[in-house]
């Protein structure tokens, strides 16, 4: 270990300190234990470029503990990414680039957004498949143009959190190779030492899952450090977890304890840990010169010339390689489009089948017409119908576009998080409905991110039936559709279904949601899926000048549209508005939205399930705000009053007559 790595090492130390006590908030633990694997990572191994902050081949880097992020925002300065010194003073304040956990696409050279503990280990299982299915498909004998690493920093409570076991089962499983997790492993956290909530025995857990496990007994080791990540990127056939034993808060005065995890060090002990880590001479939120020099030179021009590299690489190969690399380069930039819709199914108003069958064709289609499309369903792939194509990924077939995700929900979203955010595939996947309460937290991380993963819901009402209420979801259209910059739909038939499928493989800017139903609807004559990607429009006109608008969607749009009809004959006249999706709907203009629903007619919102998120829309909502029952579905229709017969009867007491 050189001297110049105990400087750096200290200068991380002591700036990350003073940047959080200068924002009275912040975590130091982390800064000042962890401080020599991020140093070493960075200096000896990570492979990125500042300059070219996408390169497509650059190593990922994933801080798990997101509560370290005055660490990552240290070292992408000195790295040459586009953080400022005053960037970093600015930390944890209002408009600051410097946020209190990473976020990607606000801050330079961050990955991912992290905060709650276990999803960056859980997506970073997602970009270690995306690399070993990318470098299979295009790789060559002697031109690797997709050969990198993603390494992830996790702690203590990381790996207490299960999404992360259910990920690193399956990357173990899947023998990732190329996914490296630096575990943190100080024996402290929050509410005190490790040891008051866990026992487990770290090395036998993770051999037991298929990973290879090293230990670093020093984490203030730099060498050590260094050669553990170096026998890590030996072993191909597994993923690698290396604990490293780092004591918390390192250097200051409550070094070792809990209280050190989050909260600011004052000013006075600051000063003891200069001194202790004999740092006094050296201004206060300050880098010395050989500390950038240093940086500079090992990670800025070791990053450009291994971006240089590739790109030479990458001229032999287009050279070599004509058609793969055009092919390529589609991938890199996901310009894959549908030109030829001759083939696409279809379906004929008046026949029935379950918008979860339509889905299940449409991907199907999908497939054969975008290549970078991987996904897979949560053991569910015969219900929901939602399966990738070209066989199931795994050592015996890196080619498979269908991931067999087994029993893990909350894993396969962060999972397909991690595939998307890699660039170059588009990930999805599936589950029953109820279930997405279990995968939610990945979900909102997709829409804080902007990122387009899509998540596939079948059995999305109480029309599930006889398994009953833990089967039949209420409260998650509204859990969704109250989520920020996240596309939540709900078609109704074969034709609202294809529509939404294609927009929300297209390019956007937020993940979306399609739910559909287990049981067999109407195809209806009246749907539209162009009028459909604006979120809500007309399916049905009253043959006199309305008073009343039915609000509607999915397998109830059917019913409410004969019901408006036998309600014109009652002198009832009621126009049916189809919303499959209220975010698109919000999106329209003031003057559509007026045209679809007039202000001054009374609105009516039909649906099997919770009402709350209609009540933006309509004054009075029919729904089911009580959990179901296990019965037949035919019963089910009576005993919520959903059969056409009572919807009449209802709409009849709450429409203005003519």
């Amino acid at each position: 270990m050189k001297a110049i790595d105990t400087k750096c090492i200290n200068a991380l130390r002591v700036f990350g300190a003073e940047m959080i006590t200068k924002a009275k908030s912040g975590h130091p633990g982390i800064v000042l234990g962890a401080a020599p694997i991020v140093h070493t990572l960075y200096t000896r191994h990570i492979n990125v470029n500042p300059e070219d902050e996408k390169w497509f081949n650059r190593d990922r880097f994933v801080l798990s503990a997101g509560h370290g992020s005055t660490l990552l925002y240290m070292t992408l300065h000195l790295s040459g990414f586009d953080i400022t010194v005053d960037d970093l003073k600015n930390f944890r304040q209002k408009g600051s680039r410097t946020p209190g956990h990473p976020e990607y696409g606000f801050t330079s050279g961050v990955e991912i957004t992290t905060g709650p503990l276990g999803q960056g280990v859980a997506t970073s299982v997602g970009l270690a498949i995306a690399e070993s299915y990318l470098a299979a498909k295009f790789n060559k004998p002697n031109l690797d143009i997709v050969n990198h690493y993603t390494y992830v920093l996790c702690g203590d409570g990381d790996l207490q959190e299960g999404v992360a076991y259910e990920a690193m089962s399956l990357a173990g499983h899947l023998g990732l190779g190329k996914l490296i997790v630096l575990y943190d492993s100080n024996d402290i956290q929050l509410d005190g030492e490790v040891s008051l909530a866990t026992s487990d025995n770290t090395q036998m857990k993770f051999e037991a899952l298929g990973w290879q496990y090293l230990k670093v007994n020093d984490g203030n080791d730099v060498d050590e450090i260094d050669e553990a990540i170096k026998e890590a990127k030996k072993n191909t056939g597994k993923p690698t977890i290396i604990e490293i034993k780092t004591t918390i808060g390192y250097g200051a005065p409550n070094s070792g304890e809990s209280s050190i995890h989050g909260k600011p060090m004052s000013k006075e002990d600051i000063n003891v840990l200069r001194n202790n880590l004999e740092y006094e001479d050296e201004p206060e939120l300050t880098f010395p010169d050989e500390v950038k020099a240093y940086y500079s030179a090992n990670v800025k021009e070791r990053g450009y010339r291994a971006d240089s590299d590739w790109n030479e690489l990458l001229s032999i190969y287009s050279q070599d390689y004509t058609s793969e690399y055009a092919e390529f380069l589609n991938f890199m930039d996901e310009t894959f489009e549908i030109d030829d819709f001759d083939t696409m199914p279809t379906w004929t108003p008046g026949t029935k089948e379950s918008t979860r069958k339509v889905m299940g064709k449409v991907i199907d289609w999908l497939s054969t017409e975008l290549p970078n499309i991987v996904g897979g369903s949560a053991d569910l792939c015969s219900s929901t119908m939602v399966k990738g194509a070209d066989g199931n990924y795994g050592p015996s077939n890196p080619l498979g576009r269908n991931i067999r995700f087994g029993v893990r929900e909350f894993s396969m979203a962060a999972i397909t998080n991690g595939i998307t955010l890699h660039g170059g595939l588009r990930g999805y996947c599936s589950g029953f409905f109820v279930f997405a309460d279990y995968l939610k937290p990945a979900v909102r991380l997709a829409a804080l991110m902007h990122l387009p993963s899509l998540f596939f819901f079948s059995h999305d009402s109480v029309c599930v039936g006889e398994d009953g209420p833990t089967h039949q979801p209420i409260e998650q259209l509204t859990m969704f559709r109250s989520t920020p910059n996240l596309n939540t739909v709900r078609p109704a038939d074969s034709v609202e279904m294809t529509s939404a499928l294609l927009q929300a493989f297209g390019k956007n800017t937020y993940p979306t949601v399609i739910t559909s139903s287990r049981q067999a609807v109407l195809n209806l004559d009246c749907t539209n899926a162009e009028e459909a990607k604006k979120g809500a429009y007309v399916v049905y006109t009253p043959s006199k000048p309305a008073k009343n608008v039915i609000i509607s969607c999915g397998t109830e749009l059917a019913a409410c549209i004969e019901a408006a009809k036998i309600l014109d004959s009652k002198k009832v006249y009621a126009t049916v508005v189809s919303m499959p999706s209220q975010f698109l709907f919000d999106k329209q203009s003031d003057e559509y939205k007026e045209a679809i629903l007039p202000k001054n007619l009374r609105k009516v919102a039909v649906e099997m399930g919770a009402t709350m998120s209609w009540y933006k829309y309509a004054d009075i909502v029919k729904g089911i705000d009580t959990f179901g029952a296990s019965m037949p579905i035919d019963d089910i229709y009576e005993t919520y009053g959903f059969r056409t017969e009572d919807l009449v009867t209802y709409l009849k007491g709450v429409l203005k007559a003519n």
